[in-house]
């Protein structure tokens, strides 16, 4: 997909989450490519990334409100948010923290409610509305070990859907981005967890963990997603909503 064909995006403000790296830094880059402002807000955020740089823990609920408020009160309107923090913790059932499950769940299920809670008044003024959330092929499958994320990714879905409806009436635009493994600090720094609860060796986790239910076998990068963002962004998303959008290299095809 072209710039041109997002070139409609231009003048429209996004907040983006999770954005000083992998796919919200690659999701920043590209809307703001389109002409689109962007607040980049992280936990650690990069001064010289895309947008404008704002440090927030997403764990607590009034960072988001906070981020929504400075996305606003910087570019005078929104038009889009890019729920896309995240975080990942693997481990068997019995083993897996209480307080991993909660930051998890608060991050990635509890951070885009809260957004959307925040910042819906503002969309319905927006002609174009879009709330965008970047879930997972673990929005739609479940993976040994992952007992917090697959739960949390499962139920942002749900979030999806409803908010789908919600917005119906004043052109809110809600949809799921579910891809497979991307190649992310995220995933990357997952394989090392991934090798010790299988006993495997880190390249064998590549290869017979990661990519085993794919039919495609290899990683996603991060630029392929922020294509599909900037398309449901503009114009080409208009008929999208209360949907995961997969791009999962045939993971769910099973």
């Amino acid at each position: 997909m072209s710039s041109e064909q997002t070139d409609d995006l231009a003048g429209r403000a996004a907040l983006v989450t999770g954005a000083a790296s992998g796919i919200g830094r690659a999701v920043a880059e590209r809307l703001e490519r389109a002409g689109v402002s962007v607040l980049a807000a992280d936990l650690n955020p990069d001064p010289d990334g895309p947008g404008v740089a704002f440090g927030a823990d997403l764990t607590d609920p009034q960072a988001n409100v906070a981020a929504v408020a400075a996305a606003i009160e910087r570019f005078g309107r929104l038009d889009i948010v890019v729920a896309n923090a995240g975080v990942q913790h693997v481990a068997p059932i019995e083993e897996f923290p209480l307080e991993r499950w909660q930051t998890l769940i608060a991050l990635l299920l509890t951070s885009p409610f809260m957004l959307a809670k925040q910042a819906w008044p503002e969309l319905r003024r927006s002609p174009a509305a879009r709330f965008i959330v970047i879930a997972s092929a673990h929005a739609l499958a479940a993976s040994p070990y992952k007992a917090a994320y697959v739960s949390a990714k499962h139920g942002v879905l749900g979030l999806v859907k409803t908010l789908a409806l919600e917005g119906a009436a004043d052109g809110i635009m809600t949809t799921a981005v579910c891809p497979a493994y991307v190649r992310t600090p995220l995933v990357e720094r997952q394989i090392a967890d991934q090798a010790r609860v299988h006993g495997l060796s880190e390249a064998e986790v590549t290869e017979r963990v990661l990519l085993a239910p794919q039919a495609v076998k290899r990683l996603i990068e991060p630029a392929e997603v922020a294509e599909v963002v900037a398309f449901l962004a503009g114009s080409g998303g208009g008929a999208f909503t209360g949907v995961p959008v997969t791009m999962d290299q045939g993971w769910t095809a099973h």
